[in-house]
This record gives structure tokens, C-alpha cells and sequence, in this order.
């Protein structure tokens, strides 16, 4: 489970206090909804959930364990974390690379990288996109690859931040149904920050409406 605890949160250079003694609770098998106006915060929690940011105040325990003596690493083994915008977080030359990179870096000899990555490209149906560059893919495709980029490290949490932004409503619908899947068959907890009632009703658990 994740607990957020009393975490108050001011960007060093703005005025105003964007969370103030916020505290929240996302356990595993579910998928919770954030949602409010914008300049709530949302992303902002978002960030401070993976370690991007760190709160002024509070803490933040990841199945029990502070993540404030934790590095961006060692969190996300722990938790994984997908951009609005997925192209900020994808560099490698082949789709399979993008995959394969953090299996390398968590030591996994070359058979075991093979393995999973070979998995999670027919997981999310990037089979045939393997030898791509992913800027010749389309968002939704992109989005998968984030997906599956972050899911391969066997991290029990995700965190989305507006997961459905420029995505048509097939795209959408393909999207919910592989969170649903993450979520009730694999047992991930899933945060997913969105401003779409409709999104959110069809495929959230519960749904947390920031003031």
C-alpha cells in the first residue's frame, strides 16, 4: 500500500502552498482516480508519489518504507511512472531497447532480458514494432510502450498522469481495458490522474476529488 501523510507541498519559487496536510491511501488490485480543477495539484502529487519531487512536510510510504532515503532508482523498482506526454520518457533507438534497458540495469543476464521484454511486447502488442523507433509510433502506441517500459521492472504501483491526452476514443477504450487487466488480474495498484468523468467512471475503483 501506498501512504501519503500529511504532505504539504510549495514549489521554491511560487507563492502559494499547491498541498497542504494532504493525506491519501492506494492500495495494490486497485485503481483510484485523481481528479479536480486545474492547479490542484495533481501532478504535483504525482511527482511527489514517484520521487521527483520530495514534500516540505509529511511523508510518503511505499508498502512501509519512507521513500524520502530512497534515489529515483531504487523508487522505481518500486513504483513506475508514466508522463502526460509519453515521448519525454522514451530515448532508446528500438522499441525492444526501451523495454530491455531497465532489465539490464537491474542486472538480469541477457536470457532473462530476452525473456521479459520478448513478454511485454506481445503484452501490449509491439511484436511488430520490435526494430522500431518509437517516434514512428502513435501516441497510443507510445503510451503502451511506456507501459510496458515500466511494468517490466516488476513494480507493483503505477502512476499516470493523464494517461488519455490525445488518444481517440478506440485508443481510450484500449487503454482502460489493459489497466483493468493490470489491476484486477496482476494485482498492480494504479493511480491515474485525469480530468475525464467519463474515463474515470468506466474504469476506476474509487475516485479522489482534489479541492
Amino acid at each position: 500500500m501506498i501512504k501519503v501523510e500529511n504532505i504539504t507541498y510549495k514549489y521554491p519559487r511560487g507563492e502559494q502552498t499547491v498541498l497542504a496536510d494532504f493525506s491519501a491511501c492506494f492500495a495494490r488490485g486497485e485503481i483510484v482516480a485523481i481528479s479536480g480543477k486545474n492547479g490542484c495539484g495533481k501532478t504535483t502529487l504525482s511527482k511527489l508519489l514517484a520521487g521527483i519531487l520530495r514534500p516540505d512536510t509529511g511523508r510518503i510510504c511505499i508498502d512501509g518504507q519512507d521513500i524520502f532515503g530512497l534515489d529515483l532508482f531504487e523508487i522505481g523498482q518500486k513504483l513506475g511512472y508514466v508522463f502526460q506526454n509519453p515521448s519525454r520518457q522514451l530515448f532508446c533507438e528500438t522499441v525492444y531497447q526501451e523495454i530491455a534497458f531497465g532489465l539490464i540495469n537491474q542486472g538480469l543476464n541477457q536470457e532473462q532480458v530476452a525473456q521479459k521484454t520478448e513478454h511485454y511486447l506481445d503484452y501490449f502488442g509491439l511484436a511488430h514494432y520490435r526494430d522500431e523507433y518509437h517516434g514512428k509510433l502513435s501516441q497510443g502506441e507510445k503510451q503502451r510502450l511506456a507501459l510496458a517500459a515500466v511494468l517490466a521492472l516488476g513494480t507493483d504501483y503505477l502512476v499516470l498522469d493523464e494517461p488519455t491526452g490525445g488518444l481517440d476514443m478506440y485508443r481510450r477504450q484500449e487503454l482502460g481495458d489493459i489497466l483493468l487487466k493490470l489491476g484486477r488480474e496482476l494485482g498492480r495498484g494504479i493511480v491515474l490522474i485525469s480530468h475525464e468523468p467519463g474515463f474515470i467512471a468506466r474504469y476506476a475503483d474509487r475516485e479522489l476529488v482534489m479541492p
